[in-house]
């Protein structure tokens, strides 16, 4: 997808009133746009067809023809509210009741049962913010139009962005504006726009999508060209990423689908960010101030819509690892074990509290800007914090259980090939309850895939990391509660139970004072 379609020129491919989603063969030729992406050292030519990208990139791609699908779940589109009479996934939509946010969180769900969870980054993770822009446009002051238009454009089509809003891991005890070296910022101001240069972590997915946002988390900035917040087209000249190792390639290249089937497919990229005086056109920039740029995080109403959508997500993964669990238990003969059945309890405990938190944050929303409601906060920072104590937790159960189950397995899906190997693993590979040897390995190659593999790691840690750090995810939800008013709530039902008692006894003109007893204690010396 080219700069030009991006800005939404009105000669653009897919623009004006018939503006519709884009088709999966649609969303794989919008990638092949000259992207500069490097990998083992090599710049790639096509992510749609290199080993390392091509089976993910088409796992997106399967996300767009369901928009199109008429045999597909219902509850992936709704009517836009742009005015164009087309459709869109509703999470790209200001929601302005609790009907509509579970209709957004049910497309989410829709397509994470595609994905089985395992993609975090799909197209409408960024909708947590783009879905903000049309309500709250006026945050974004001599930039509002440009927030209409995106939010216009990106709902009607459906656009696929990517975030990076972290800088890197270097100099962290600094604000940004004292390490200029690396962090994003203005160089130069133009007629066009705004040169701007630095780096960005860690642009998770961005060698599949069609722009990236670039905006500002961490200590406060002083700064006015810090304070940049904008979006840039994949194409942009000087927009380079440095990837991190493909799993997708290392499963190609060391397995087949049938040892790592989800690494093969599902693995969302992450990459080193870097622009080197990449030109920001005017129309793309949301903010260019620093003491705005401080407040986007809580203020833009990215937060509440990034955690709902990270329930959502989280808890379609939880009903796959749990069914895949369940099975695993069944194969390898312990599930009557009570031991067993305590473990794979706690992993359905965990599920069940993250969709009865995703259901709670749909269903008591929030009243936010111009009759707009957002899902509630209080369940999101919950979310937020203990999904960094539950994954690790069912990953230690699936290790606990399974043990040398996860690894008593053979190398490759060509051993079974082999008539020489082939009658050795059907006898004594084979699992409980008369389950083939095939059959087993299969499950637990795919567990392990989830929890063992590099992939799995990597999953663990995004799990861990992904909506902030250990420390901040927890105090901001205090400074949540302390804008909101709600701790002086809590505070005041403190107080309203200390005020109904003092030195003399109960202030509470219902509760009889003790007084009468005076006698009792003065004959047993109680004092």
């Amino acid at each position: 997808m080219t700069t030009t379609e991006l800005r939404g020129d009105s000669n653009a491919k897919g623009a004006g009133s018939g503006t519709r989603p884009m088709t999966g063969s649609e969303y794989l030729e919008s990638l092949r746009d000259g992207r500069e992406v490097y990998f083992r050292g090599e710049r790639v030519d096509d992510v749609t067809t290199h080993p390392a990208f091509r089976n993910s990139a088409r796992s997106v791609a399967r996300l767009y023809d369901a928009l199109h699908d008429p045999n597909g779940p219902s509850e992936l589109t709704a009517p836009t509210d742009t005015g164009n009479g087309g459709f869109t996934h509703p999470f790209f939509k200001t929601a302005t009741s609790a009907d509509d946010l579970v209709a957004g969180r049910d497309a989410i769900v829709a397509w994470q049962r595609m994905v089985y969870g395992w993609m975090g980054r799909t197209p409408d993770y960024k909708a947590s913010f783009l879905g903000t822009l049309g309500a709250n446009s006026d945050f974004y002051g001599p930039f509002k139009e440009n927030a209409l238009r995106w939010y216009r454009e990106t709902q009607e089509r459906i656009l696929y962005l990517n975030h990076a809003i972290v800088h890197p891991p270097i100099d962290r005890d600094k604000p940004a504006d004292q390490t200029a070296d690396v962090c994003v910022h203005v160089e130069e101001e133009t007629d066009a726009g705004l040169i701007v240069s630095g780096a960005k972590v860690v642009a998770t997915g961005s060698a599949l999508t069609n722009a990236n946002f670039i905006a500002h988390y961490g200590l406060p900035l002083k700064k006015k060209e810090f304070g940049v917040i904008f979006t840039a087209p994949m194409d942009s000249p000087g927009m380079k990423l440095f990837c991190r190792t493909s799993y997708e390639w290392n499963a190609a290249v060391t397995g087949s689908p049938f040892d790592y089937p989800l690494s093969s497919r599902l693995d969302e990229n992450d990459a080193i960010m870097v622009l080197d005086r990449v030109l920001v056109p005017w129309e793309n920039v949301f903010m260019y101030d620093a003491d705005a740029a401080n407040n986007f995080v809580m203020a833009s109403g990215f937060l509440p819509r990034f955690t709902f959508h990270g329930c959502a997500r989280l808890a379609v993964k939880l009903d796959f690892i749990a069914g895949c669990v369940m099975k695993a238990v069944e194969t390898t003969g312990t599930s009557s074990f009570r031991g067993v059945q305590k473990q794979v309890g706690e992993i359905l405990n965990w599920r069940d509290m993250f969709w009865g938190l995703s259901d709670a944050m749909a269903k008591s929303p929030q009243e936010w800007v111009n009759g707009s409601v957002q899902p509630n906060l209080n369940y999101g920072l919950a979310y937020r914090t203990f999904m960094g104590v539950g994954y690790p937790r069912i990953k230690e159960i699936i290790q606990q259980t399974l043990g040398s189950s996860l690894i008593y397995l053979n190398s490759h899906q060509s051993d079974w090939n082999n008539p020489d190997v082939r009658p050795y693993l059907d006898q004594y590979v084979r699992g409980s309850n008369g389950i083939e040897a095939i059959d087993r390995v299969k499950l637990l190659k795919l567990l392990w895939d989830a929890v063992g593999t590099e992939f799995g790691g990597r999953h663990e840690l995004y799990e861990l990391n992904y909506g902030g750090d250990h420390e901040a995810v927890r105090f901001q939800t205090l400074f949540a509660y302390q804008a909101s008013g709600q701790d002086l709530e809590l505070k005041g039902f403190a107080e309203q139970c200390m005020a109904e008692y003092d030195v003399d006894g109960w202030s509470r003109p219902d509760l009889i004072n003790n007084d009468d007893l005076e006698v009792v204690r003065r004959a047993t010396g109680a004092r």
